[in-house]
């Protein structure tokens, strides 16, 4: 197939050389010329505009930060809306506001074409491993259609609802995610205060019911205390935004999540913001008198 990239970043670059491993032709814009010279001599076609990809192509992927960055390119100024036709699709990995998500579809579909929002779990590792977890929001049969493409890069695919319902998911996942690094953080700053060995603590856990993947990674970086960036905390601390915001709009209570979220907003204050979340441990370290670094 035709297909069009848009964020060749640490997770969007190996998802899109997963897609051209698999025989699909790559088309490409990007704000920043050097992020598409990797696929120079590649076969890949880039593009002036997001409006001449969507052109070009069947299918087209986004994976970028903001609520913002996903419009611009959909429905800016030379964007996807302005080439997309019927049959098009524009499947969004980013992890963005619910109601973008519905506006860019509802935009998208006044032309024939769909939206699919798909955004991804399982950091960058998982990225270039092609085993993603996507959680998708849209209608089923135009999901049907563009599998084959998401089964290239993702281990597991699950249909959640209709267009905004996968942000939803995922605002749930980063939710769960980041609460076990705050809580993974407090169990190393409890076994600090006993003056207990925190990686026999890790182990002891990690055979017990409080083993998670969070534990795995995150509990083993703060033990070695490599906080060089795995997924930046800046994304944790914008994701945590739109879920807050949604929280407030809803009038739902998250109380725990809340509470999350000024660590985050700590962690960001403290100069953290591209460190990795696991430098949550930092946080409460300052907080108790405690802070080695």
């Amino acid at each position: 197939m035709e297909v069009g990239f848009v964020g060749l970043g640490a997770m969007g670059r190996p998802m899109a050389q997963h897609l051209q491993r698999a025989g699909h032709r790559l088309h490409l814009w990007a704000r920043r010329p050097e992020s598409v010279a990797s696929f120079e001599g590649t076969g890949a076609v880039v593009h002036a505009t997001p409006a001449e990809l969507a052109a070009a192509t069947d299918v087209a992927f986004t994976i970028v930060t903001t609520s913002e960055d996903v419009e611009r390119v959909a429905l800016g100024e030379g964007g996807f809306v302005e080439g997309a036709r019927p049959g098009w699709v524009h499947v969004d990995m980013s992890t963005i506001a619910p109601g973008t998500t519905r506006r860019i579809a509802a935009a998208l579909a006044v032309r024939g074409a769909a939206m699919l929002d798909a955004p991804v779990s399982g950091g960058s590792v998982a990225a270039e491993a092609g085993t993603v977890a996507m959680m998708v929001g849209g209608d089923a049969a135009v999901l049907e259609r563009v599998r084959p493409l998401l089964a290239t890069f993702s281990r597991a695919i699950v249909h959640v609802g209709d267009n905004g319902a996968g942000e939803v998911a995922k605002a749930c996942n980063q939710m769960v995610m980041v609460a076990a690094i705050q809580a993974c953080a407090e169990a190393m700053l409890l076994a600090q205060a006993h003056g207990v060995d925190a990686a026999k603590v890790r182990e002891a856990l990690m055979g017990g019911s409080a083993s998670s993947r969070m534990l795995d990674v995150m509990g083993d970086r703060m033990i070695r205390r490599d906080f060089a960036a795995g997924i930046e905390a800046r994304l944790h601390h914008k994701d945590f935004g739109i879920l807050m915001d949604e929280a407030a709009r809803l009038g739902t209570p998250l109380p725990v999540a809340a509470q999350v979220w000024q660590q985050l907003n700590a962690l960001m204050s403290q100069g953290g913001a591209h460190d990795d979340t696991s430098g949550l441990l930092r946080v409460v370290e300052r907080a108790s008198g405690r802070g080695a670094d």
